[in-house]
């Protein structure tokens, strides 16, 4: 296991960066925000998932967990390389919008990719495409032909094809990747270009001395090419319905519970062949990015299992998980793995057992901690060094529209807690989580802008409104990144001199 070292940090994930097309992309915007980082003296950038987004958007909701959003292939390289002109990018919404319109932005952005890649003529004129689809072919091949097959039927979930193509029934595969085929090539395209600018922004970043720091879902989306091409592994029926879905009981964000709708696991079939899956899927991860956050860590000890059909999550039950084989099998391939636990929510003895027996530091949200009072459990001053702070994540409203909201008895108490006035309380919470014992300390960057709710990136669940927020140029200042470095060295959070 990798160890981590004290150091500081920003939650923005690249939807949120600035730039043409509508929406962030992996270009020059995101390596000027690497270079602002360096100037702040941080040194981690987090990142939600990177897959390709679904229905509602969301990243924890991807087509793949091994694939790339083509969303975020910034467009002025290939304009570059002769495949788009000035007048291609100038279709797409402008540079500063504030938020993204998804509906406009997959018909535009998508189209402008299509165009680029009718100009490319051939894969095979593309370097270095054939090794990456050599890497990449235990996952790539199932993808781009989930992909094609999904554009034929106008988006339409796996679950609605024609029964041959659901229970993928090899001549009916066949059939489709010849009638296909010109479709399957652009998808494999939009991948490797897409792992092209990523591997050059990380290395980018890496340079300047930041880590990245990604994030795993435990679970994935039913409309996926890991469940159409894994459904042995997944609880299904002969007929490919979940028999359960994935989510949470009631807690902080809702009382009816969170109903994610996820599959969940064959366990024991996993198990069976060393939770290759799994391995693989950590593999990849680690090639992504520096360090590895799993979303909903307590599932690996036990998840909430709903009986599919339910409108909410009330009606569940825990079901046990294999997290201890499976962390191993893990560790044993991937001996250089640096992960952060997600363990939020209801923590139980053996979540902290799981998590204590592979040292993984867990995540405290200082938004959380002042519930209680003088007599709460996650106030800052109980964290431990394995610990991980966050003023909020992408969950949670931004620190300004949380202390607005809070009643009056709890908003004195946190006052008194900070030992200031409130005038600045995104600031102050900022000041806290740098200044706490917690190895890492992570502020989404609405926080460091002192943004209220309209900056919030998700609310939990809700499917609509959710992932568009953006910063646009000239928001960050220089007396902000001078502050933030001199909390840094403060505090012990600063690259060594």
């Amino acid at each position: 296991m990798t160890a981590l070292t004290r150091s500081a940090g920003i939650l923005l994930h690249p939807t949120s960066l600035p730039g043409p097309g509508g929406i962030g992309s992996l270009g020059a915007e995101a390596n000027a925000f690497a270079d602002m980082l360096s100037a702040g003296g941080l040194q981690l950038w987090q990142i939600l998932p990177l897959g390709p987004t679904g229905y509602g958007d969301s990243p924890y909701a991807a087509l793949s967990a091994l694939a790339g959003n083509p969303l975020l292939i910034a467009l002025e390289p290939l304009r570059d390389q002769g495949l788009l002109s000035d007048a291609d990018l100038r279709a797409l919404p402008g540079f500063s919008t504030p938020s993204v319109d998804y509906g406009l932005v997959v018909t535009g952005k998508m189209g402008v990719l299509r165009r680029a890649f009718g100009r490319v003529g051939s894969l095979d004129r593309v370097p270095g495409i054939e090794r990456f689809r050599a890497e990449n072919r235990d996952w790539l091949e199932d993808f781009v032909l989930y992909m094609a097959i999904k554009d034929e039927h106008g988006g339409a979930p796996w679950s609605q094809w024609e029964p041959a193509l659901r229970s993928r029934e090899p001549a009916a595969l066949d059939a489709a990747r010849e009638r296909l085929r010109q479709d399957i090539d652009l998808h494999i395209w939009l991948q490797y270009v897409f792992a092209e600018q990523w591997g050059a922004l990380k290395r980018y970043v890496n340079e300047r001395g930041i880590r990245i720091i990604g994030d795993i879902p435990i679970f994935v989306a039913y409309d996926s090419a890991d469940v159409w091409a894994n459904q042995a592994v997944f609880r299904l029926t002969p007929t490919g319905e979940p028999e359960v879905v994935a989510g949470v009981p009631p807690d902080y964000f809702s009382p009816t519970g969170q109903l994610w709708g996820n599959p969940h696991y064959r366990w024991d079939t996993m198990e069976r062949d060393g939770f290759a899956w799994w391995v693989e899927r950590f593999r990849a991860a680690m090639r992504q990015v520096d360090i590895v956050r799993i979303d909903h860590f307590r599932g690996f000890a036990a998840a909430w299992a709903v009986p599919y059909g339910h409108s909410t999550a009330e009606h569940g039950q825990w079901e046990p998980s294999p997290g201890q084989a499976l962390f191993r099998a893990l560790v044993q391939h991937l001996p250089e793995l640096a992960v952060i636990a997600e363990d939020l929510g209801v923590i139980t003895p053996d979540v902290v057992a799981l998590r204590e027996e592979f040292g993984f530091p867990g995540m405290q949200v200082l938004q959380f901690a002042f519930d209680a009072g003088p007599w709460g459990t996650a106030l800052p001053y109980t964290y431990g060094a394995n610990t991980v702070v966050y003023t909020g994540t992408h969950d949670n409203d931004t620190v300004l529209g949380w202390f607005s909201s809070l009643p009056d008895d709890q908003r004195d108490y946190v006052l008194s807690y900070v030992g200031t006035q409130g005038t600045d309380i995104a600031w102050d919470m900022i000041r806290l989580a740098f200044a706490s014992a917690a190895v890492m300390a992570v502020v989404p960057l609405q926080d460091v802008l002192r943004l209220g709710s309209g900056a919030r990136m998700n609310t939990p669940g809700t499917s609509y409104g959710n992932w568009q927020w953006r910063f646009v140029p000239g928001q960050i200042g220089q007396e902000q990144l001078r502050t933030l470095w001199r909390w840094a060295e403060i505090f012990g959070r600063a690259p060594a001199p």
